[in-house]
C-alpha cells in the first residue's frame, strides 16, 4: 500500500512538471512571436503634432563684421608689411594692416619735386607776364602821343604849303591807324601774356594733386580697426589656379593683394552670429526670420535663442550641393569666444494632428515604402505613404494609431538568431 501511495506521488510530481513546462513552452512560442524573446524593437504609431527642426554643425562669430580692404592706389598688387594674428584682440583705431608704400612714397617725392618746380615756373612767368602788360601799355601811351603829335602839326597845315600839309595828313592818318590796331590787340596781347601764367598755374596744380594722392594712398595703406573687436583673417583667393575644393589659406606678411580686395574682418563683439553649413535638399524648409537653438559645445550648460539671418549660394559638387545659413544670436553670454564649435538646431514645419512613426520603422524596396505591423503576434509588411520624412519621425497614412511596428526588419533578425545558432552547433 505504500508502495503505491509513493508511486502515485512521484506521477503526479511529473505530470505537474510537464504541464508546467508545457506552459512556459507556450508562453516562450508566444513571446517569440511577438519579437520579445528575440529582442526586436517596437514602437506605437501615435497621432499627434510633428515638428520637422533641422539640425547642423556650425562656428560662433561677431556679427556686423567690418571690413578692411586694400585701397585703391592705382598699383595692380599690393604687399603685406604688417598683419595681425587671427583672433587677435584690437581697439578702434589700432592698426591691423599696413602694406609696402615704396611706390606711393617714390610718386610723393616726385610730385613735391614737381610742385615745388611749378611754384617756381609761376612765380617767374607771373613777373614775365607783368612786364609784358607793362611793355603793352607803354606801346599804347607812346600812339596815343603820336595821334596828339600828329595832330597838332595838322593844325597848321593852312599856313604850310599843299605838299607838306598833305605829309602831316598822312602822318596822322598812320597815327591814328597804329592806335586803333594797338588798342585793338591789346586785350588779346594782354591775354597772351597770361596764357603762360595760367599754364603754369595748371601744372603746379596737378603736381599738388599727385602729391596730396600718394600722401592720401600711403594713409591708406595703414589699415586701422573701426570698431572694438578680433581680427578675422580673410583666405588669400589671389591664385592662378583654382580646382573644386581647394582650401585657401589665410592672408599673412608678405602675400600680394590686389586692391579693393577684403584683408580682414572686424566683428563687433555687441552681436554674435553663427555659421552652419547645410545640405540643399533643406534649404526649402528654411526662411529668414525662423527661430532656432544654438549649444555650444565648449560650454554644454548654455542653450541660446537665435533667428535665422542669411541664406547663402549653393556650392558644392552635384552630389553634395550645400549652402551656408547664418543666424543672430538672441541671447548673449561672457563665454562665448569667436570659431566656438556650436550645434544648431532650427524650428521649421510643424504639422498638426497626424500619424506619425520613428523614423527607424519605414523601409523601402523597389520604390516601396513599407513597415511591419504586429498583426495576432506575427509581424507582416503594410505599404504606407509617406507624408513627410524628418530626422527621427516620419508623419505616414495607411496606418491607425495605436499599432505595434517593428523598429527592425523580423526576417533580418531571424536570420541573425538562425546564423548565431548555427555558429553554436
Amino acid at each position: 500500500m505504500r508502495e503505491l501511495l509513493v508511486r502515485a506521488a512521484s506521477l503526479a510530481t511529473v505530470a505537474g512538471l510537464l504541464s508546467t513546462g508545457a506552459w512556459m513552452g507556450y508562453g516562450t512560442v508566444q513571446r517569440w512571436k511577438k519579437g520579445e524573446e528575440r529582442g526586436l524593437p517596437v514602437a506605437t504609431v501615435k497621432r499627434g503634432d510633428v515638428a520637422f527642426p533641422i539640425s547642423a554643425k556650425g562656428s560662433l562669430q561677431g556679427g556686423n563684421s567690418k571690413m578692411l580692404t586694400a585701397p585703391m592706389t592705382g598699383s595692380q598688387q599690393l604687399t603685406l608689411m604688417q598683419l595681425r594674428k587671427p583672433g587677435e584682440m584690437v581697439d578702434e583705431g589700432e592698426v591691423v594692416a599696413t602694406f609696402d608704400p615704396t611706390e606711393e612714397t617714390y610718386k610723393m617725392r616726385e610730385a613735391e619735386a614737381d610742385l615745388a618746380e611749378a611754384e617756381q615756373l609761376v612765380a617767374q612767368s607771373g613777373f614775365e607776364a607783368q612786364a609784358k602788360e607793362e611793355e603793352l601799355l607803354a606801346e599804347l601811351i607812346v600812339a596815343r602821343g603820336e595821334v596828339v603829335q600828329a595832330e597838332l602839326e595838322a593844325r597848321r597845315n593852312p599856313l604850310l604849303a599843299a605838299i607838306v600839309a598833305q605829309q602831316n595828313d598822312l602822318t596822322l592818318q598812320d597815327a591814328r591807324e597804329k592806335l586803333a590796331k594797338l588798342e585793338k590787340e591789346y586785350p588779346e596781347r594782354k591775354a597772351a601774356a597770361r596764357a603762360n601764367v595760367a599754364i603754369q598755374e595748371a601744372t603746379r596744380t596737378k603736381a599738388k594733386v599727385l602729391a596730396e594722392t600718394a600722401k592720401s594712398n600711403i594713409e591708406k595703406m595703414i589699415l586701422k580697426a573701426p570698431v572694438k573687436g578680433y581680427v578675422s583673417i580673410e583666405s588669400n583667393t589671389n591664385s592662378n589656379f583654382f580646382f573644386p575644393g581647394m582650401t585657401f589659406p589665410p592672408y599673412q606678411v608678405g602675400d600680394t593683394i590686389r586692391p579693393g580686395m577684403g584683408v580682414a574682418q572686424i566683428p563687433d563683439f555687441s552681436s554674435w552670429e553663427a555659421s552652419v553649413i547645410i545640405t540643399e535638399a533643406d534649404r526649402g524648409l528654411l526662411a529668414i526670420g525662423q527661430k532656432a537653438v544654438v549649444r555650444v559645445v565648449a560650454v554644454p550648460q548654455l542653450e541660446l535663442k537665435a533667428k535665422v539671418a542669411n541664406l547663402g549660394g549653393t556650392t558644392g559638387p552635384p552630389w553634395e550641393r550645400r549652402f551656408e545659413c547664418k543666424l543672430t544670436l538672441e541671447d548673449r553670454a561672457p563665454e562665448l569666444r569667436p570659431g566656438m564649435s556650436a550645434r544648431v538646431t532650427i524650428s521649421t514645419e510643424t504639422m498638426k494632428d497626424v500619424l506619425w512613426v520613428p523614423a527607424q520603422a519605414v523601409f523601402e524596396s523597389d520604390s516601396r515604402k513599407f513597415v511591419y505591423v504586429n498583426e495576432n503576434g506575427t509581424f507582416v509588411s503594410k505599404d504606407v505613404k509617406l507624408v513627410r520624412r524628418g530626422e527621427s519621425q516620419v508623419v505616414v497614412e495607411g496606418l491607425a494609431a495605436g499599432m505595434q511596428v517593428a523598429l527592425a526588419s523580423p526576417d533580418q533578425k531571424e536570420s541573425s538568431t538562425q546564423g548565431k545558432g548555427g555558429a553554436k552547433k
